[in-house]
Protein backbone atom coordinates (compact mmCIF):
# COMPACT_ATOMS: atom_id res chain seq x y z
CA UNK A 1 0.00 0.00 0.00
CA UNK A 2 1.49 3.33 -0.87
CA UNK A 3 0.38 6.31 0.92
CA UNK A 4 -0.01 9.68 -0.41
CA UNK A 5 -0.79 12.85 0.49
CA UNK A 6 -3.88 14.47 -0.34
CA UNK A 7 -4.21 17.57 -2.16
CA UNK A 8 -5.05 19.47 1.10
CA UNK A 9 -2.41 18.12 3.08
CA UNK A 10 0.05 19.27 0.27
CA UNK A 11 -1.07 22.90 0.42
CA UNK A 12 -0.79 22.62 4.07
CA UNK A 13 2.88 21.19 3.94
CA UNK A 14 3.71 23.63 1.20
CA UNK A 15 2.56 26.47 3.45
CA UNK A 16 3.84 25.13 6.66
CA UNK A 17 7.48 24.62 5.50
CA UNK A 18 7.90 28.40 3.77
CA UNK A 19 7.79 29.07 7.53
CA UNK A 20 11.15 27.61 7.99
CA UNK A 21 14.76 27.56 7.23
CA UNK A 22 15.18 24.36 5.44
CA UNK A 23 12.64 21.93 4.97
CA UNK A 24 13.84 19.26 7.70
CA UNK A 25 12.85 21.71 10.05
CA UNK A 26 9.64 21.00 9.66
CA UNK A 27 9.47 17.26 10.31
CA UNK A 28 7.10 17.07 13.18
CA UNK A 29 4.31 19.34 11.96
CA UNK A 30 4.33 17.13 8.76
CA UNK A 31 4.21 13.85 10.57
CA UNK A 32 1.00 15.49 12.42
CA UNK A 33 0.03 15.89 8.45
CA UNK A 34 0.27 12.99 7.46
CA UNK A 35 -1.69 11.36 10.74
CA UNK A 36 -4.35 13.79 10.99
CA UNK A 37 -4.90 12.91 7.00
CA UNK A 38 -4.66 8.78 8.13
CA UNK A 39 -5.47 8.77 11.65
CA UNK A 40 -1.62 7.30 11.86
CA UNK A 41 1.89 7.17 10.61
CA UNK A 42 2.34 3.79 8.95
CA UNK A 43 5.82 2.87 7.40
CA UNK A 44 4.74 4.50 3.71
CA UNK A 45 3.61 7.62 5.18
CA UNK A 46 6.88 8.16 7.02
CA UNK A 47 8.53 7.19 3.74
CA UNK A 48 6.28 10.46 2.10
CA UNK A 49 7.11 12.44 5.41
CA UNK A 50 11.01 12.40 4.56
CA UNK A 51 10.58 13.31 0.78
CA UNK A 52 8.71 15.78 1.58
CA UNK A 53 11.31 17.41 4.31
CA UNK A 54 14.55 15.96 1.96
CA UNK A 55 15.43 14.00 5.25
CA UNK A 56 16.29 9.96 5.01
CA UNK A 57 13.25 8.03 5.71
CA UNK A 58 15.37 6.38 8.54
CA UNK A 59 15.19 10.08 10.24
CA UNK A 60 11.86 10.04 9.64
CA UNK A 61 10.92 7.15 11.44
CA UNK A 62 13.18 8.01 14.72
CA UNK A 63 11.38 10.90 15.08
CA UNK A 64 7.68 9.32 14.80
CA UNK A 65 8.69 6.36 16.91
CA UNK A 66 10.08 8.77 19.37
CA UNK A 67 7.26 10.78 20.05
CA UNK A 68 4.02 9.39 21.63
CA UNK A 69 1.73 11.90 20.12
CA UNK A 70 2.20 9.49 16.78
CA UNK A 71 0.00 6.33 16.44
CA UNK A 72 2.37 3.84 15.05
CA UNK A 73 -0.78 1.71 14.27
CA UNK A 74 -3.92 2.51 13.20
CA UNK A 75 -6.61 3.73 16.30
CA UNK A 76 -9.94 4.07 17.15
CA UNK A 77 -12.49 6.95 16.00
CA UNK A 78 -11.81 8.42 19.46
CA UNK A 79 -8.11 7.76 21.03
CA UNK A 80 -8.33 7.99 24.78
CA UNK A 81 -4.97 8.93 26.37
CA UNK A 82 -4.78 8.24 30.67
CA UNK A 83 -2.57 10.47 31.97
CA UNK A 84 -0.12 8.15 34.44
CA UNK A 85 2.23 10.76 35.64
CA UNK A 86 3.18 11.36 39.17
CA UNK A 87 0.33 13.81 39.67
CA UNK A 88 -2.64 12.30 37.65
CA UNK A 89 -1.40 8.79 39.45
CA UNK A 90 -1.33 10.50 42.92
CA UNK A 91 -4.71 11.87 42.08
CA UNK A 92 -6.46 8.24 41.43
CA UNK A 93 -5.32 8.01 37.30
CA UNK A 94 -4.76 4.37 38.03
CA UNK A 95 -8.67 3.60 38.79
CA UNK A 96 -9.62 5.93 35.83
CA UNK A 97 -7.57 3.64 33.80
CA UNK A 98 -9.08 0.54 34.52
CA UNK A 99 -12.24 2.19 34.70
CA UNK A 100 -11.87 2.98 31.11
CA UNK A 101 -10.31 -0.66 30.37
CA UNK A 102 -13.42 -2.28 32.40
CA UNK A 103 -16.24 -0.39 30.39
CA UNK A 104 -14.30 -0.64 27.10
CA UNK A 105 -13.34 -3.93 27.71
CA UNK A 106 -9.28 -3.40 26.10
CA UNK A 107 -6.23 -2.61 27.94
CA UNK A 108 -3.73 0.21 26.73
CA UNK A 109 -2.80 -0.37 23.48
CA UNK A 110 -6.13 -2.16 22.19
CA UNK A 111 -9.37 -1.22 20.43
CA UNK A 112 -12.40 -1.66 20.71
CA UNK A 113 -14.48 -4.32 18.39
CA UNK A 114 -16.32 -1.74 17.28
CA UNK A 115 -13.25 0.17 16.31
CA UNK A 116 -14.61 3.47 17.98
CA UNK A 117 -12.33 3.74 21.23
CA UNK A 118 -8.92 3.07 21.24
CA UNK A 119 -7.00 3.20 25.09
CA UNK A 120 -3.44 4.02 25.71
CA UNK A 121 -1.63 5.32 28.73
CA UNK A 122 0.89 8.34 28.50
CA UNK A 123 3.74 9.20 30.66
CA UNK A 124 2.46 13.09 30.88
CA UNK A 125 0.07 15.50 29.18
CA UNK A 126 0.92 18.73 31.03
CA UNK A 127 -2.20 19.20 33.01
CA UNK A 128 -0.55 18.49 36.63
CA UNK A 129 -3.25 21.05 38.25
CA UNK A 130 -6.49 19.49 37.01
CA UNK A 131 -5.32 15.54 37.92
CA UNK A 132 -6.35 13.27 37.05
CA UNK A 133 -7.09 13.64 33.36
CA UNK A 134 -7.31 12.51 30.03
CA UNK A 135 -7.41 13.50 26.32
CA UNK A 136 -9.43 12.18 23.47
CA UNK A 137 -7.96 13.25 20.06
CA UNK A 138 -7.29 16.54 20.92
CA UNK A 139 -9.53 17.73 23.50
CA UNK A 140 -8.44 17.72 27.10
CA UNK A 141 -10.81 16.16 29.88
CA UNK A 142 -9.61 17.26 33.55
CA UNK A 143 -10.78 16.48 37.28
CA UNK A 144 -11.96 13.08 36.35
CA UNK A 145 -13.96 10.74 37.89
CA UNK A 146 -15.79 7.88 36.86
CA UNK A 147 -19.28 9.75 36.10
CA UNK A 148 -17.41 12.23 34.46
CA UNK A 149 -15.51 9.64 32.18
CA UNK A 150 -19.23 7.89 31.64
CA UNK A 151 -20.85 11.77 30.48
CA UNK A 152 -17.65 11.59 28.09
CA UNK A 153 -18.22 8.52 26.54
CA UNK A 154 -21.64 9.13 26.17
CA UNK A 155 -21.48 12.32 24.25
CA UNK A 156 -19.17 10.28 21.54
CA UNK A 157 -21.81 7.33 20.83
Amino acid sequence: MTFQFSKESQDKISVLLEKYPNKAAGLLPVLYIAQAQEGWVSDEAMAAVAKACDVPEVRAREVATFYTMYNKKPVGKYHIQVCTNISCSLMGSKHIYEYLSNKLGVKAGETTKDKLFTLSKVECLGSCGTAPMMQVNDQFYEDLTPEKVDTILDGFK
